[in-house]
């Protein structure tokens, strides 16, 4: 069941006209817009003469109590014909306050299209006193039966919205609320909510010196600090030494094309808004700052006449890309302008497509697991037959996908089927991750294409000496970097697997005198001299020499400042171990332990301490 069809969607849907009703009797002359139920909760669009703040939330979900206990019966009334239901709104619907207040709901109304049936939504009820109360809303519906099943819900915050999303039109009042079916549900959400603030990726990522947005720079362009590029790298040298196992080759592309280029993949028809302006230089070639990297791996692939020997050819890049994203969207490293995804496409046979599709799943799961995300689900994004987004045949977009179907079945993986989620060349699979709170982001994605090949003439010279056109598989395991790293940043809260950390030992000498030792356990551990000018006799420590030790990223706190103070930082960094040195430490040949996870380990030499971390890049 979808969730346009549960009850929960309902429940909301008369939560909002509930808040409707509140506002009306507390805001005489306010002038209603929307109120549609959204994913996590409600809202309504309101103009008032009196502004609405944040304070004010509370009178109003207490409005909606009293009248919640009155349990109002929610009963549907069709109009007549369109002069009917332009009676009701004058009359009724403002409870006879003229046109003036109906002004949404009347061009509400003439946008519904001849023929439509128009319903109404009313509720009433009588209070202790014998006050009668009213609301009537044009609206389709669904609902609850009655008031007095709304009880689980609060009203969440204030803010702007144009009427009908356009910046041209008037700026209406938005008030958001959530509802569940019980006490539970509700606190759980409210409680992943303050959760969420406490990991919200953008905070954690200025604490953690991790990436930062510069208004000089331009929204939606994150710069990268010294941390936050080693957490990449790390991804990178990952999925990199992955793939090479895989047989990808890596590979190289600019930053901006010739519009000929776009022309010829069908994005300049399909993708144009998300494209930034073209530019011109004094030959009057245009050019375009690059919004994917598939057609440049095309032009690539076809730079050399391939046999079926040859295939397949997998070319891989991490390739930045570049969308005009509307401010609005704009969401931290979860929506940006700029980004690099972990792109690669494959050149395949026909006889080939079914194992290499399975054989880019399976990177997939492994990058999952990796990663330690857990729960997903798969869904299947084929074309809307209704659209014409779309390009190629419907011969090869069937072929394309039963490809995934089938392989889909093979693997033994449950998916759902979202018809219109298809790119413009063709049908996909997407990884619906669930994150730590509950929340699900698509992220790796792989597609079929039969289009590409054919709009860019691909081939090869087949087994029987002819030539054939090959197949594209487009896939990227992680999405985009700065998404991944945005999402696991809240999944772990900036705790970062020790594999994963920037930092992932800090050694905190105690005084100046232990500089040395801290130094040369650096050295030990990451296989070569710190970037600092270190004597002959510092280095001088046998007992931290360790043999065959892979590379740790380490850092060395020789500030002068106390020893509680640098452990208090360390931890605020989430660093997962901190290596303390002192004068026993130096006299015994031995290093101080506290993990991130369980405190002090006590003193230990620097191989045990190797042995029990683990392999630092696994």
């Amino acid at each position: 069941m979808s969730y346009e069809e549960s009850y929960l969607y309902r429940l909301r849907h008369s939560a909002a006209h509930l808040m409707a009703q509140a506002i009306t009797e507390l805001y005489p002359g306010v002038k209603l817009a929307i109120g549609p139920p959204i994913e996590n909760g409600f809202y309504y669009d309101v103009e008032t003469t009196t502004s609405i703040r944040e304070e004010d939330l509370k009178k109003i979900e207490q409005r909606m109590r009293e009248l919640a206990k009155l349990n109002q019966p929610i009963v549907a009334v069709s109009a007549k014909d369109r002069e009917d239901a332009r009676r009701i709104i004058l009359e009724e619907t403002t409870l006879g306050s003229g046109p003036e207040v109906a002004e949404y709901k009347l061009q509400l109304l003439d946008a519904i299209p001849e023929g439509d049936p128009i319903t109404f939504y009313d509720q009433q009820g009588t209070d202790k006193q014998g006050n009668a109360h009213r609301f009537i809303d044009l609206c389709r519906g669904p609902h609850v039966e009655a008031t007095g099943e709304i009880k689980h819900f609060q009203l969440m915050s204030i803010a702007g919205a144009y009427w009908r999303g356009d910046v041209k039109n008037k700026q209406l009042t938005r008030i958001y609320g959530t509802a569940f079916e019980t006490k539970d549900d509700l606190h759980q959400y409210l409680h992943n909510l303050e959760e969420a603030k406490k990991r919200d990726h953008r905070k954690l990522g200025r604490e953690l010196g991790l990436f930062i947005f510069s208004d000089k720079v331009g929204p939606g362009l994150p710069l990268w600090l010294p941390k936050g590029a080693t957490l990449r790298e790390t991804l990178n040298d990952f999925l990199r030494d992955e793939q090479r196992r895989r047989g990808y080759l890596p590979v190289v592309t600019p930053n901006i094309a010739s519009q000929r280029l776009y022309e010829k993949s069908g994005h300049i028809l399909t993708y144009r808004d998300k494209m930034f302006p073209f530019m011109q230089d004094d030959e009057n070639e245009v050019f375009i700052l690059k919004p994917m990297n598939c057609p440049f791996h095309i032009e690539i692939y076809a730079s050399d006449l391939r046999s079926y020997r040859d295939l397949p050819v997998r070319l891989a890049e991490f390739g930045t890309v570049y969308r005009y994203e509307q401010s609005g969207e704009l969401a931290g490293m979860l929506r940006v302008r700029g980004f690099t995804q972990d792109d690669a496409h494959l050149f395949v046979t026909p006889s080939q497509l079914g194992d290499e599709f399975k054989g880019v799943v399976d990177l997939m799961m492994v990058v999952l697991r990796q990663l330690g995300l857990s729960e997903y689900r798969v869904r299947v994004g084929t074309r809307d037959p209704e659209s014409t987004k779309y390009v190629g045949s419907d011969e090869n977009w069937v072929a394309a996908e039963k490809a995934i179907v089938d392989a889909c079945n093979d693997l033994g993986l449950e998916f759902e089927v979202s018809p219109g989620d298809a790119a413009f060349y063709g049908p996909k699979l997407d990884l619906i991750i669930k994150d730590a709170l509950g929340r699900e982001w698509q992220m790796g994605t792989v597609q079929v294409d039969y289009n590409l090949p054919e709009r860019f003439e691909l081939e090869y010279v087949g087994e029987d000496g002819q030539r054939h056109r090959p197949i594209m598989i487009h896939r990227a395991p992680f999405g985009s970097l700065e998404r991944m790293i945005g999402l696991l940043t809240e999944q772990y809260a900036g705790a970062f697997p020790f594999w994963l950390a920037p930092v992932q030992v800090n050694i905190l000498p105690i005084a100046d005198r232990h500089n040395g030792y801290a130094y040369a356990i650096a050295e030990a551990l990451q296989g070569f001299v710190p970037a600092r000018e270190v004597t002959e006799d510092e280095l001088e420590f046998a007992p931290v020499t360790v043999e065959s030790v892979p590379k740790w990223r380490v850092e060395v706190d020789a500030r002068r400042e106390t020893l509680g103070k640098k452990i208090r930082e360390s931890q605020k960094q989430k660093v997962p171990y901190m290596i303390v040195v002192g004068d026993q430490d130096v006299e015994n040949g031995t290093i101080s332990v506290r993990s991130r996870e369980d405190g002090d380990l006590g003193a230990m030499t620097l191989a045990e301490f190797v042995a029990k971390a683990g392999d630092p890049n696994a």
